[in-house]
């Protein structure tokens, strides 16, 4: 078993959150714990005002909402009775006895899992201690509980990958949830896992989940004003539904001070341009030298060839087309790192067209370069031919292009040499000076 906690300030937003699952079908309130009706008799006002009364004996309490997430091995399929006295259970062994609860079975992964939502205020007025409440008391509790209901243990190394949250693993589609709130979730998990300084590696990362910002053409009024609308895409790219504009949303933020909810608009993406150019320096040579070292392994890969190699370490390459599905541009996506690259960002030798040529599927014709101080000699009927020849071979000769290990080692040609003994300069001799006695 995997426990997850979360703190937050909003009973309500949760709640919401839940009971949304519910009315989609893809969850069911299982328990209602320390109220006085079952959860089928209760109302979503009745569910909140519960947790909201208790939360108002303690208004200096901020992190006064709890949601807890129990997450189940795949090959454990328990029934309802059992997930409530795991539940109970839990809270018990974390400190939370007697605190009012709402118990949801969810349905929509790929493992069984249920979430709690409660208050860290006590009926007395008192609030409960959270600091390390999921380090100590949590991994203690899940330990005892393990054993004693025969689950499966969380330190086996296999079923903690396969028990591995992830914020979002889906992409939006469109008409099988409601758009805004898929949407939301989307950018809330973008915001905090990346790190991007303009609108195209935004984008770049949206369109990976379904979604694109966007401005508007120059002469559209959004552009105008300093608008900006999020769409949803199908799997072909193309626009679906309706455009939503940014200030609808409202999505958690950690980098603007004093503000928690902020909207994804111009204005605060600017902010995050800014500050997200120092926060990704560090990555950007990790990112650079990957490429480098793709490309050394085999020359003329491919630029397809080099995707799939960077995709093999955890780096996704968007390129980008034109109306004649010409490459024009590139980005880089390190999910490891959370950062995200434009290819100039990175360097002019990581842009499209560098890139391109880097990797074979663009060549350039091989120039003769004269010699400067040398005169050309007038051909012969004979010679003009072999030159004429020549010439056509080296043009259709394929271009050859040198690696960075041949650069460095090349020996350095400096066409100005001439050996000290054809200068005609005579040396000049020093006069000694003898010890005069």
């Amino acid at each position: 078993m995997v426990s997850v906690i979360h703190f937050g300030t909003s009973a309500r937003r949760v709640l919401n959150y839940n009971e949304q699952k519910v009315s989609e079908g893809v969850a069911k309130c299982l328990e209602a714990g320390f109220y006085l009706r079952e959860p089928g008799e209760l109302s979503f006002n009745q569910k909140l005002f519960r947790l909201q009364n208790q939360i108002a004996l303690a208004p200096n309490i901020k992190y006064n909402t709890v949601h807890i997430s129990l997450n189940f091995h795949p090959t454990e399929q328990h029934d309802e009775a059992t997930l409530k006295a795991i539940a109970t259970t839990y809270l018990d062994k974390i400190g939370f006895a007697g605190q009012p609860y709402l118990l949801y079975q969810h349905f929509d992964a790929g493992h069984p899992h249920v979430h709690i939502l409660t208050t860290s205020v006590k009926a007395d007025g008192k609030g409960i201690n959270l600091h390390n409440l999921g380090k100590v008391h949590s991994e203690r509790a899940r330990k005892e509980i393990e054993i004693e209901f025969g689950l499966v243990r969380a330190e086996d190394r296999i079923n903690k990958v396969m028990n591995e949250l992830k914020p979002v693993n889906t992409k939006v589609q469109y008409g099988k949830a409601a758009t805004k709130r898929a949407v939301t979730n989307i950018l809330n998990m973008v915001f905090q896992e990346y790190k991007f300084c303009s609108l195209p590696e935004l984008n770049a990362v949206l369109n990976l989940y379904n979604i694109a910002a966007e401005q508007g053409s120059k002469d559209s009024r959004v552009y105008k004003n300093g608008g900006l609308v999020y769409r949803v895409r199908d799997g072909d790219g193309i626009y679906v539904g309706v455009p939503i504009k940014a200030s609808d949303f409202h999505m958690r933020s950690n980098l603007i001070k004093g503000e928690q909810l902020v909207r994804p608009t111009i204005k605060i993406l600017d902010q995050y341009f800014l500050a997200n150019k120092t926060a990704r320096l560090p990555f950007k040579k990790r990112l650079s030298t990957a490429i480098d070292f793709a490309l050394l392994r085999e020359q003329n890969l491919g630029i397809t060839a080099l995707k799939k190699e960077l995709k093999a370490q955890g780096i996704e390459t968007v390129l980008h087309y034109t109306k004649d599905e010409k490459i024009f541009g590139i980005t880089f996506v390190d999910h490891k790192n959370g950062c995200v690259f434009n290819g100039s960002a990175l360097g002019k030798q990581y842009t499209a067209a560098a890139l391109l040529k880097r990797c074979g599927a663009y060549q350039e014709p091989v120039r003769i370069q004269q010699i400067p101080g040398l005169k050309p000699v007038l051909p012969t009927s004979q010679s003009q031919d072999l030159v004429i020849s020549g010439a056509k071979n080296m043009q259709q000769a394929p271009y050859v292009s040198q690696s960075i290990l041949d650069v460095l080692f090349k020996a350095e040609q400096d066409q100005n040499y001439m050996p000290y003994e054809l200068t005609g300069k005579k040396k000049i001799k020093k006069k000694k000076i003898g010890r005069r006695l």
